[in-house]
């Protein structure tokens, strides 16, 4: 089944080229089922490669999803033209009496700030406070993983003494959730973060369980007990090129930045990247939206503010 995203997102014309089944708002309309109602809360400065990379592993299942792109409505896009935010984003407003069945938050490179530093982090509190009733379950990645665990458990970020930056191995300690079905014991997630959670810290919180880690990165994926909410601390849904293109961008700009760990041929950059990451990227989002959304949300999408789940 497809993914309906708006008419002429610029994801769209990617996503046919790679035969990711995409179905577009018009032809949507003539169909009678409900698809998932998934919220995509993008803090990311490039746009439509976020976009891209996660109407992608969301599109690659049986379901139909309906995509909505929200941004914070005070903090206005560097990167992205202001036509593209007028034509496909909606701001929290427009959404905030809508239930969804499942809402994405994405990274954002403000890692290096305190919480309360960013500009719209009074915002992006309230939309997470929102979430507790109008979500059926919730994804945050990254430093939107790091945001959640500190908004709604009080867990801080810690400083690394180096950036994590590349593709690391990863051990599943929980291959029992539904997260994690039909995974291998180890497998590959790309990292690029200054900055992480402390295995002890998500520890002490008894509603939280770790559900897969790496030695060298850390703590990768972690949930509360019925999927309410799922953190991952890296970016499965990247593409092979984009550690890449932050590694020029770096070197460009006179940051020193080390070579991206596991990730060129013989750390050669003139090589072209391997991506050993993208059939857990598909499994991953599947079993999220399969296992965290579809098999247990109400079909009246109405029903998920009646109670919260956990």
């Amino acid at each position: 089944m497809p993914i309906k995203i708006p008419n002429q997102l610029p994801a769209t014309a990617t996503l046919l080229q790679e035969n990711i089944f995409v179905m577009t708002e018009t032809r949507a309309v003539t169909q009678d089922i409900r698809p998932l109602q998934i919220l995509l809360l993008n803090l990311m400065p490039t746009k439509v490669d976020t976009e891209t990379q996660l109407a992608r592993v969301l599109g690659n299942t049986p379901l139909q999803i309906e995509l909505t792109l929200i941004a914070p409505a005070g903090h206005v896009s560097k990167n992205t033209s202001q036509a593209h935010m007028l034509a496909f984003y909606k701001s929290f407003s427009d959404v905030r009496d809508r239930n969804f069945d499942g809402l994405v938050i994405t990274g954002a490179p403000v890692e290096l700030m305190d919480f309360e530093e960013v500009d719209y982090w009074p915002e992006l509190c309230e939309i997470m406070e929102w979430s507790k009733r109008h979500v059926h379950s919730t994804l945050h990645i990254c430093w939107g993983a790091q945001a959640g665990l500190y908004y709604h458990y009080g867990i801080p970020k810690r400083a690394l003494d180096r950036k994590l930056f590349g593709v690391f191995r990863h051990t599943v300690e929980e291959p029992n959730f539904i997260l994690f079905r039909g995974f291998d014991d180890s497998f590959w997630v790309p990292h690029s973060r200054n900055t992480t959670v402390a295995r002890e810290d998500i520890e002490a919180v008894p509603a939280l369980k770790i559900l897969a880690s790496s030695p060298e990165a850390g703590v990768y994926a972690v949930k509360t007990e019925a999927g309410k909410q799922v953190f991952l601390m890296g970016h499965a849904e990247y593409d092979r090129d984009t550690l890449l293109k932050e590694y020029q961008r770096d070197v460009s700009a006179g940051v020193d930045i080390q070579l991206p760990q596991n990730y060129f041929p013989g750390d050669d950059p003139a090589k072209r990247p391997r991506m050993n990451w993208r059939s857990c990227a598909h499994l991953l989002y599947a079993n999220w939206l399969n296992y965290c959304v579809y098999q247990t949300v109400p079909y009246d999408i109405q029903e998920i503010r009646q109670g919260v789940r956990t």
